[in-house]
């Protein structure tokens, strides 16, 4: 058993692609898993700002590009072979400025042969972004350039209003976009066995698993059912733009790991999963 045990404790995980990789993590630190995926990646039907601004970027009129995610970096290039050659749109992204957001877009890129202008540490969110920009405003000055940003989703309006103060001229460049999944039934069916009190503990890997399963709890009439709920389990984030999403609907994250990983999260969610759980128990 590794170190840490959810001592046989039900764990509720809302993970998508990695469903069968979580149940297993869960499993082998001790814990009942329960996986409900609340999301589903589905690309835009239309890729009409995308398509632009690879034309744009070719044509020159890109300064620099924030890259937020791997597999947005991936789409994106997928979507840009549509109208040109993937070399043309790699050697128009080796003139801009690169920013990438974490260990997956510089990964992306790595395979593309793009190098990175700047990596942007952890835990990778905006306010990140931000200060390495400001931080690294002799080598990728923002104001009056021309930025291109690749979102993931969900617009983050912060990021970019930040970006606007800083002075630059920002263009959106959505790739995919999240969806409920087709089938909601198990995390219906999961909604109602937490605002039931049967599980002891969740693990939430992103923002977008939070605003779903608060959107189905709301339309199901259980939200504040829930919420009270999870003031009783072990509620473990991700990471702080996670974290700070659950804040939004008055939901306190008790622990975020170390790294923002789904494995270090397990991990150290079932490390710490007994004294969680005796300290709520005890209020």
């Amino acid at each position: 058993m590794p170190k840490g045990s959810f001592d046989g404790a039900r764990v509720l995980a809302l993970e998508n692609r990695r469903a069968t990789e979580m149940a297993r993590l869960i499993s082998n630190h001790g814990g009942d898993p329960t996986v409900a995926p609340a999301m589903r990646e589905v690309p835009l039907e239309s890729n009409t700002e995308a398509l632009a601004f690879a034309r744009d970027l070719a044509a020159g009129n890109v300064d620099i590009v924030i890259f937020l995610t791997g597999v947005g970096t991936r789409a994106l290039t997928r979507v840009a072979e549509t109208i040109m050659p993937r070399e043309d749109f790699v050697a128009a992204l080796r003139r801009a400025g690169i920013v990438a957001r974490g260990p997956k877009p510089v990964a992306a890129l790595q395979e593309l042969g793009v190098p990175v202008t700047v990596s942007v540490p952890e835990p990778n969110t905006w306010h990140e972004v931000l200060s390495t920009l400001d931080a690294r405003a002799e080598k990728v000055p923002l104001n009056g350039r021309r930025v291109g940003v690749q979102e993931y989703g969900v617009t983050n309006e912060a990021l970019l209003a930040g970006l606007a103060e800083r002075g630059a001229r920002v263009t959106r460049v959505p790739v995919y976009a999240w969806a409920l999944p087709e089938d909601a039934a198990p995390l219906r069916a999961a909604i109602h066995s937490l605002a039931g009190g049967e599980f002891e503990a969740i693990l939430l890997t992103t923002s977008v698993q939070v605003t779903h399963l608060v959107r189905i709890a709301v339309e199901m009439g259980l939200q504040e059912s829930m919420k009270s709920a999870m003031e009783r389990l072990v509620v473990a984030s991700i990471g702080p733009t996670t974290s700070e999403e659950l804040r939004r609907y008055g939901i306190a994250a008790d622990l975020e790991p170390s790294h923002p990983r789904m494995g270090i999260l397990v991990s150290e969610a079932a490390e710490r999963f007994a004294e969680i759980r005796r300290r709520k128990r005890s209020r």
